[in-house]
């Protein structure tokens, strides 16, 4: 089980403001603050153009990619991590309320993340455990036999397990012995629910995207479904663009260019400065 909360996209302005830097190309930037969407209606309003003399609706307004520089922003993802570091600047936060054995493949992705838990060690004892603390739904409800004879139920041995985590519990708040904490703290299950907030980039976010897209854990599969949502994620966390214009490979092809022409520049000045190894 995971469930994703509070989600928020900041950014987008430095991004895209970075992201022209290079070829000092900010005069043809379209993007900004408006109301609607750029791609959809095409009398989107702008605040820095609007006229209206209505009652402002800039509460509810919000970061627009205009057409040229989400164009460019394709073209970077294509040609690469190294060419799309405008998606680390585009800053993501959510609650994340997942069961801890997914955390630790969550863990997998330490550079440009930041996370906050709430705390095992100082409030495992702060409420009492219930089925609902764990991510159970996979659990075989039935007995099944063992190879010596007997028979033991999945989902029991968590019950059983629950109980003895409140009778540890109680004892503890009771004479504050803390080798009662010690029970909790080592017979915790790793299926248990704990909530985290986390701080990524959509860099993160499109590698996590493709690595994880198909894996076994239904976790994953939650956070990438979400992921699809986010502004503008097919085109830069996803990559699967509809456009079917040759703009995929431009990059590419001016950085072999570049590459071809400093190697047959360093070729004729090795032959120039050094007749003698012509022959070699």
């Amino acid at each position: 089980m995971l469930k994703i909360e509070n989600i928020e996209v900041t950014g987008w302005e430095a991004a895209i403001r970075g992201m022209r830097n290079p070829m000092n190309s900010w005069e043809k930037s379209d993007s900004g603050y408006g109301c609607g969407d750029a791609l959809d209606k095409p009398d989107v309003e702008y605040c820095y153009k609007c006229s209206s003399t209505r009652h402002c609706c800039a509460w509810n307004s919000h970061y627009i990619i205009g057409e040229n520089d989400l164009t460019l922003m394709k073209k970077l993802v294509k040609g690469g991590p190294v060419h799309a570091k405008f998606r680390r600047m585009i800053n993501v936060t959510m609650d994340i309320i997942a069961p801890l054995y997914y955390y630790k493949e969550l863990d997998t992705y330490k550079v440009g993340t930041v996370c906050n838990s709430c705390s095992t060690m100082h409030k495992i004892q702060a409420k009492e455990f219930t089925l609902e603390d764990f991510s159970c739904e996979h659990l075989i409800d039935k007995f099944i036999e063992d190879k010596d004879g007997g028979a033991y139920c999945p989902k029991n041995c968590l019950l059983t397990t629950i109980s003895i985590l409140n009778e540890c519990r109680e004892l503890y708040l009771e004479t504050k012995d803390k080798k009662y904490w010690w029970q909790m703290i080592q017979l915790l299950p790793s299926s248990y629910n704990q909530r985290r907030t986390v701080q990524l980039n959509y860099e993160v976010l499109a590698h996590m995207y493709h690595d994880r897209k198909d894996h076994k854990l239904d976790c994953w599969h939650t956070l990438c479904d979400t992921l699809k949502e986010l502004p503008y994620a097919e085109e830069l966390i996803i990559g699967e663009s509809k456009s079917t214009d040759s703009e995929a490979v431009d990059i590419w092809k001016a950085e072999n260019e570049k590459l071809k022409k400093r190697n047959e520049f360093l070729e004729r000045f090795v032959n120039d400065h050094t007749p003698g190894l012509n022959g070699f």
